[in-house]
Protein backbone atom coordinates (compact mmCIF):
# COMPACT_ATOMS: atom_id res chain seq x y z
CA UNK A 1 0.00 0.00 0.00
CA UNK A 2 3.16 2.49 0.96
CA UNK A 3 4.41 1.52 -2.63
CA UNK A 4 1.49 3.29 -4.15
CA UNK A 5 0.83 6.26 -1.53
CA UNK A 6 4.20 7.51 -2.03
CA UNK A 7 4.21 8.32 -5.83
CA UNK A 8 0.35 9.53 -5.42
CA UNK A 9 1.61 12.28 -2.63
CA UNK A 10 4.57 12.88 -4.05
CA UNK A 11 2.80 13.71 -7.64
CA UNK A 12 0.00 15.88 -5.74
CA UNK A 13 2.39 18.11 -4.21
CA UNK A 14 4.55 18.36 -7.50
CA UNK A 15 1.82 19.52 -9.26
CA UNK A 16 0.50 21.75 -6.44
CA UNK A 17 3.64 23.53 -6.38
CA UNK A 18 3.75 24.10 -9.90
CA UNK A 19 0.38 25.17 -10.08
CA UNK A 20 1.59 27.87 -7.54
CA UNK A 21 4.47 28.75 -9.20
CA UNK A 22 2.54 28.90 -12.68
CA UNK A 23 -0.52 30.92 -10.84
CA UNK A 24 1.80 33.62 -9.08
CA UNK A 25 4.37 34.23 -12.48
CA UNK A 26 1.17 34.37 -14.60
CA UNK A 27 -0.86 36.67 -12.18
CA UNK A 28 2.54 39.18 -11.00
CA UNK A 29 2.83 39.35 -15.44
CA UNK A 30 -0.74 39.63 -16.90
CA UNK A 31 -2.59 40.17 -13.91
CA UNK A 32 -4.05 43.19 -11.75
CA UNK A 33 -2.98 43.52 -7.92
CA UNK A 34 -6.52 42.62 -7.16
CA UNK A 35 -5.84 38.75 -9.45
CA UNK A 36 -2.50 38.45 -7.76
CA UNK A 37 -4.33 39.08 -3.92
CA UNK A 38 -6.46 36.30 -5.46
CA UNK A 39 -4.03 34.11 -6.22
CA UNK A 40 -1.97 35.05 -3.14
CA UNK A 41 -5.43 33.82 -0.92
CA UNK A 42 -5.58 30.47 -3.35
CA UNK A 43 -2.08 29.50 -2.38
CA UNK A 44 -2.86 29.32 1.40
CA UNK A 45 -5.89 27.65 0.97
CA UNK A 46 -3.95 25.47 -1.23
CA UNK A 47 -1.91 24.45 1.77
CA UNK A 48 -4.57 22.23 2.53
CA UNK A 49 -3.54 20.15 -0.15
CA UNK A 50 0.28 20.71 -0.75
CA UNK A 51 1.80 20.16 3.11
CA UNK A 52 -0.29 16.52 3.80
CA UNK A 53 0.95 15.78 0.55
CA UNK A 54 4.37 16.62 1.44
CA UNK A 55 4.39 15.16 5.18
CA UNK A 56 3.02 11.51 3.24
CA UNK A 57 5.55 11.55 0.94
CA UNK A 58 8.70 12.45 3.31
CA UNK A 59 7.55 9.54 5.92
CA UNK A 60 6.53 7.00 3.10
CA UNK A 61 9.92 7.68 1.37
CA UNK A 62 11.76 7.42 4.51
CA UNK A 63 9.99 4.07 5.34
CA UNK A 64 10.44 2.54 2.40
CA UNK A 65 13.87 3.87 1.75
CA UNK A 66 15.12 2.96 5.39
CA UNK A 67 17.08 0.15 4.29
CA UNK A 68 18.33 1.03 0.89
CA UNK A 69 22.25 2.01 -0.32
CA UNK A 70 21.30 2.39 -4.16
CA UNK A 71 22.85 5.45 -5.88
CA UNK A 72 19.19 6.53 -6.48
CA UNK A 73 17.76 5.82 -2.93
CA UNK A 74 21.11 7.87 -1.81
CA UNK A 75 20.01 11.24 -4.23
CA UNK A 76 16.43 11.15 -2.73
CA UNK A 77 17.80 11.45 0.67
CA UNK A 78 19.92 13.97 0.07
CA UNK A 79 17.93 15.61 -1.56
CA UNK A 80 14.79 15.32 0.69
CA UNK A 81 15.96 17.79 3.86
CA UNK A 82 16.70 20.86 1.21
CA UNK A 83 13.07 20.31 -0.54
CA UNK A 84 11.29 20.16 3.18
CA UNK A 85 13.58 22.93 4.96
CA UNK A 86 13.49 25.16 1.89
CA UNK A 87 9.06 24.16 2.01
CA UNK A 88 8.92 25.29 5.87
CA UNK A 89 11.72 27.59 6.10
CA UNK A 90 11.26 29.98 3.02
CA UNK A 91 8.14 29.18 1.10
CA UNK A 92 5.43 28.48 3.73
CA UNK A 93 6.41 31.87 5.42
CA UNK A 94 6.64 33.81 2.48
CA UNK A 95 3.27 32.37 1.07
CA UNK A 96 1.41 33.97 4.83
CA UNK A 97 3.99 36.85 3.92
CA UNK A 98 2.93 37.95 0.65
CA UNK A 99 -0.68 36.85 1.15
CA UNK A 100 -1.27 39.52 4.31
CA UNK A 101 0.82 42.48 2.20
CA UNK A 102 -1.25 41.35 -1.11
CA UNK A 103 -4.72 41.56 0.78
CA UNK A 104 -3.56 45.01 1.86
CA UNK A 105 -2.55 46.36 -1.33
CA UNK A 106 1.02 46.64 -0.40
CA UNK A 107 2.80 45.97 -3.75
CA UNK A 108 6.14 47.90 -2.80
CA UNK A 109 9.55 47.04 -3.35
CA UNK A 110 9.85 44.41 -0.62
CA UNK A 111 6.53 42.64 -2.00
CA UNK A 112 8.23 42.36 -5.25
CA UNK A 113 11.83 41.09 -3.92
CA UNK A 114 10.29 38.68 -1.86
CA UNK A 115 8.16 37.74 -4.93
CA UNK A 116 11.16 36.66 -7.11
CA UNK A 117 12.67 34.82 -3.82
CA UNK A 118 9.60 32.71 -3.71
CA UNK A 119 9.52 32.39 -7.31
CA UNK A 120 13.26 31.16 -7.21
CA UNK A 121 12.85 28.70 -3.96
CA UNK A 122 9.57 27.41 -5.75
CA UNK A 123 11.25 26.34 -8.77
CA UNK A 124 13.96 24.85 -6.97
CA UNK A 125 11.54 22.78 -5.12
CA UNK A 126 9.93 21.65 -8.55
CA UNK A 127 13.36 20.91 -9.81
CA UNK A 128 14.62 19.12 -6.78
CA UNK A 129 11.32 17.36 -6.79
CA UNK A 130 11.62 16.50 -10.63
CA UNK A 131 14.49 15.04 -9.42
CA UNK A 132 13.23 12.74 -7.10
CA UNK A 133 10.82 11.35 -8.82
CA UNK A 134 12.45 10.32 -11.74
CA UNK A 135 14.93 8.73 -9.63
CA UNK A 136 12.00 7.08 -7.70
CA UNK A 137 11.07 5.85 -10.93
CA UNK A 138 14.20 4.61 -11.91
CA UNK A 139 13.85 2.68 -8.87
CA UNK A 140 10.23 1.46 -9.63
CA UNK A 141 11.22 0.06 -13.14
CA UNK A 142 14.92 -1.76 -12.05
CA UNK A 143 12.47 -3.98 -8.92
CA UNK A 144 10.59 -4.74 -12.38
CA UNK A 145 12.89 -5.88 -14.42
CA UNK A 146 14.44 -8.11 -11.49
CA UNK A 147 11.01 -9.27 -10.90
CA UNK A 148 10.41 -10.47 -14.49
CA UNK A 149 13.73 -11.63 -14.68
CA UNK A 150 13.46 -14.00 -11.88
CA UNK A 151 10.24 -15.44 -13.41
CA UNK A 152 10.23 -18.76 -14.45
CA UNK A 153 9.54 -18.97 -18.49
CA UNK A 154 7.17 -20.96 -19.74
Amino acid sequence: MIKKIHPIAGVIGFLTILIFWTSTAYSELFGTHATVAAVKMMILNGMFILVPAMAIVGASGMSMGSRRKDAPARAKKKRMPFIAANGLLILLPLAFYLESKASAGAFDNTFYILQAIELIAGATNLFLMGLSIRDGRTMGNRRRLVAAEAKPRD
